[in-house]
């Protein structure tokens, strides 16, 4: 029988082959951490995103025979359960962005599953479940909640003394049939896993796609297409673990309609996060006063669990009525947390919603978030042009623009004039940088490392491909005795302790760049600024005996492009080796071509290395290939790339600390960037700041990897309307740009705001003088500007980070903390679109550079004869 239950709810919504290329790009156009970050993203804490917080009451019931209750409560508290659930930010979400999810006042988890996502969380008792469902309020049920697999949502044929739904207090007539979950059941030949017989039990929930369909989850032919078993994304939703305390925290992905059609959440249509805490199913009337002579299933709705807190379940069942396998059970969903979120609009909206011809800025894809959230600012706004971000190398983008073949380039470091060429204005645009990003698990399912250490020796030897690897690796002359991956490393072990000691092939490279870059070369000269890193690229030995490889033996640094020197070919012991011969190295590093994709590697816990055999029995004789490897279990995973600030914080990435001044190590925050900042010079008028490594080296507070993001342009012969252009891109970018939150037009996270006032006061002030230079088109001054400007600027000795512009517009609506975004100030809405990746632009850029050279030399000799040039675009 069953009779309500009141419960308290509480929540506080507290050139002309290079742009072919771009044209033809522009058309084509879980990894979770258990615990939150060791320090707050770039950026992130001083947006106006506040987040949501709810707070909620409830308790575990059994009701006996008499009709009285038995009541379990927080066995840490002995009260009722008083659980607080904080979401750090939920608005103007994009694909794949994760959020962080903490709580406290939760019970104990126990029985700990060794992966705690999707279908492998289902084994242990008193998690708590985090899922992503289509709708707000009411619109929430179980059937808008996104599984990836049956299990979790659908009990099928299973005995009845294991049914312990159909004992929930809380649950319907219908709830508790022997077969039941949906109206209409499918029938026999639609699902003839489902018993009929009338000896099993069977409860469906189905999924209901974003179009109506009804997918009935009787078995993975009836779930729908993104929950197939070799899905392109893992699972995000998780059977999280709570501490002894009740506590707990991990980040969670969220995805749009792009990555998940089906769930189909979009800027237009609203959905939450929900968090069903699992503190066991209250149960219906007891047939008996007497424990003994209940039922089976009655005793096994009654149970409380068999694993001690905070223990692992390696091999047992977990007790089904505290397994999270019943989240969607009465007792467990009405418990539950649902915390609106909202979306960004889609990645196409500018070219969808103007039609005017973009205006190109070609280079750096360290302004890749940004320009997410700016490009609508003008695209949708018929006072400004339509921008547009081309992604490509930093040299490609420069190249193009002194050819005459873009308007501007976007790049983080000076790039070379050539003779007679027109003079160019560096205008910094965004303060951000790079980052060694990392998802390393700790050893014994406790959850995911989040303080990693690095030092400039152990980058050297990961990027000079000095770990071995595997046995394969260890053949190569002169490594024999080297470690197998950077686990192995003392180094390594004595920064980060208590970590596995057991090496890899993910382990011996540090996933990168394959083309020219702006990053490389800040990243190598950081490595070239330490005495250890570079004895040991010479031929020194570490202290440990560990020798370079000798392929990259005695290479310069810093340079902009990392090469891949090394041509051992291992010898062949299998059959497929023996059809591949390949130089081995070259495979375990596997270098790519945009950021993005490290990002994606590292969210996934999926390594690059193509050092996988794949073979086709099916032809005689078999085939074989190399691919890529799988993706790393969970509770294993070991990974390194270099990320950029934007993307480590959009994703919720964790970055390493990078050795300065000996013994110190700096991470990427606000005032690291800012300290960094404070150390750079401007050596001439027009031109780019400097920061110069060995200044960092005495810091303890500088972060090696910050940088800059420049707006470059002729000041000479720029076609007027272009000109016009990257002038108000400049003001622009400058002003409104530099106002921290998720809203169109703003600054995400990742970036320090550059002000007009503190350590980024100068490189403000030069930004305006550049945009007036380029909109002037007037030959500059050749001289100095006379004593180099220092980024200490006037805001004295401090590295906090700097106040707001005081000129500059209040947050948008849409970055307020208020739990119901506002509506945008215009009355057409300002999405954002997707950066233009150019994945062929790294391979293009020896025609580039043929371009620009041509370009340049034709542009000297016809400015000589042709003073009609100026009209020229």
């Amino acid at each position: 029988m069953s009779r309500p239950r009141r419960w308290t709810l509480r929540r506080t919504a507290l050139a002309a082959l290079a742009l072919v290329t771009v044209a033809l790009t522009a058309s084509a156009a879980p990894g979770s951490a258990m615990t939150t970050p060791a320090a707050d993203p770039v950026g992130r804490a001083a947006g106006a995103d506040k987040g949501w917080t709810g707070t909620q009451t409830f308790a575990r019931e059994f009701v006996n025979f008499d009709g009285s209750d038995t009541t379990f409560n927080n066995p840490l508290t002995a009260a009722p359960y008083k659980m607080t659930v904080h979401v750090d930010h939920t608005q103007n979400l994009r694909g794949r962005e994760r959020v962080a999810v903490s709580w406290t006042g939760a019970q104990q988890s126990a029985g700990r599953a060794s992966d705690p996502y999707g279908a492998n969380g289902m084994n242990q008792e008193y998690p708590v479940v985090v899922l992503q469902c289509r709708g707000q309020g009411e619109e929430v049920t179980p059937e808008t909640c996104w599984t990836s697999s049956v299990g979790q949502r659908s009990q099928v044929s299973v005995s009845q003394s294991a049914a312990v739904w159909r004992e929930d207090e809380y649950g319907t007539d219908a709830d508790k049939a022997l077969v039941g979950g949906m109206s209409t059941m499918p029938s026999a030949e639609d699902c003839p896993s489902v018993d009929t017989s009338g000896l099993l039990a069977t409860h469906l929930t189905p999924f209901i796609d974003a179009k109506g369909k009804v997918y009935s989850a009787c078995d993975a032919a009836h779930m729908p297409p993104e929950a197939a078993v070799d899905s392109a994304f893992p699972p995000a939703e998780i059977a999280a673990f709570s501490d002894a305390d009740g506590s707990g925290s991990l980040q969670f992905e969220l995805r749009t309609d792009i990555e998940n059609e089906s769930l189909g959440c979009n800027q237009k249509t609203p959905c939450s996060i929900v968090v069903v805490p699992i503190a066991g199913i209250s149960c219906d009337q007891a047939s008996t006063a007497s424990t003994f002579d209940m039922t089976p299933v009655e005793k096994a709705c009654r149970k409380t669990g068999q694993f001690l807190p905070g223990s692992s379940n390696l091999l047992g069942a977990p007790d089904a009525a505290v397994a999270p396998v019943y989240w969607w059970s009465a007792s467990n969903w009405r418990n539950r947390f649902e915390v609106p979120v909202t979306f960004g609009p889609p990645p196409d909206v500018c070219d969808v919603l103007d039609s005017r011809a973009p205006t190109g800025f070609y280079g750096s894809e360290l302004l890749s978030q940004a320009a997410l959230q700016w490009s609508p600012a003008y695209c949708l706004n018929k006072k400004r042009f339509k921008f547009q971000l081309n992604q490509m190398s930093d040299e490609a983008g420069w190249e193009l623009m002194a050819s005459g073949g873009g308007a501007a380039a976007l790049v983080s470091s000076q790039h070379p004039v050539n003779p007679g060429a027109d003079p160019v204005g560096y205008a910094p645009v965004a303060a951000t940088g790079f980052a060694v990003g990392y998802t390393i698990d700790k050893p014994g399912n406790t959850g995911e490392y989040g303080k990693l250490r690095l030092n400039a020796r152990l980058l050297a030897k990961l990027m000079t491909l000095s770990y071995t690897g595997s046995t394969f690796g260890a053949q190569h002359p002169g490594m024999a005795d080297n470690p197998a991956g950077i686990q192995a490393d003392p180094e390594f072990q004595k920064l980060n302790p208590h970590l596995s000691t057991e090496g890899s092939e993910a382990g011996a490279a540090l996933l990168s760049l394959s083309n020219s870059s702006d990053i490389i070369a800040q990243l190598t000269s950081y490595i070239a600024t330490d005495k250890d890193a570079m004895a040991f690229i010479n031929g020194k030995a570490d202290p440990w005996g560990m020798k370079v490889n000798p392929s990259y033996k005695k290479l310069s640094l810093p340079r902009a492009e990392w090469p891949l020197l090394d041509d051992f070919v291992p010898a062949a012991s299998t059959q497929c080796q023996q059809a591949n011969p390949q130089v081995y190295f070259n495979n375990v590093a596997a270098p790519v071509s945009t950021l993005r994709k490290v990002s994606d590697a590292l969210l996934d816990g999926w390594p690059n290395t193509q050092t996988r055999c794949d073979s086709d029995n099916s032809t005689d004789p078999p085939t074989f290939k190399l691919g890529r490897v799988d993706r790393q279990p969970y509770g294993k995973r070991f990974l390194l790339g270099v990320v950029s600030l934007g993307d480590a914080a959009r994703y919720g990435l964790r970055a390493a600390a990078l050795e300065t001044k000996k013994g110190s190590y700096v991470g990427p925050t606000d005032s690291s960037l800012a300290a960094a900042l404070k150390l750079s010079t401007q050596k001439k008028k027009y031109g780019p700041f400097v920061l110069d490594q060995a200044d960092v080296r005495k810091s303890r507070s500088a972060y090696p990897g910050t940088m800059v993001v420049y707006t470059a342009a002729r000041l000479q012969n720029l076609d007027k309307a272009d000109a016009t252009k990257v002038a108000q891109f400049i003001e622009v970018s400058t002003t409104e740009g530099q106002q921290q939150g998720s809203g169109n037009g703003e600054l995400p996270g990742g970036f320090l705001p550059i002000r007009k006032t503190g350590v980024t006061a100068p490189y403000y002030a030069s930004a305006q003088e550049v945009a007036a230079a380029v909109a002037a088109q007037k030959a500059p001054s050749a001289e100095p500007t006379g004593n180099p400007t220092s980024g200490a600027g006037t805001g004295g000795g401090s590295v906090a980070p700097p106040p707001a512009v005081p000129t500059a517009p209040a947050p948008s609506a849409s970055a307020s903390p208020s739990a119901v975004p506002s509506a945008p100030p215009a009355a057409t809405p300002m999405p954002a679109t997707q950066p233009v990746g150019s994945d062929l632009a790294g391979g293009l850029l020896p025609a580039l550079i043929l371009i620009g050279a041509v370009g340049c030399a034709a542009t000297a000799l016809i400015r000589v004869g042709a003073p009609f040039l100026r009209g020229r675009r």
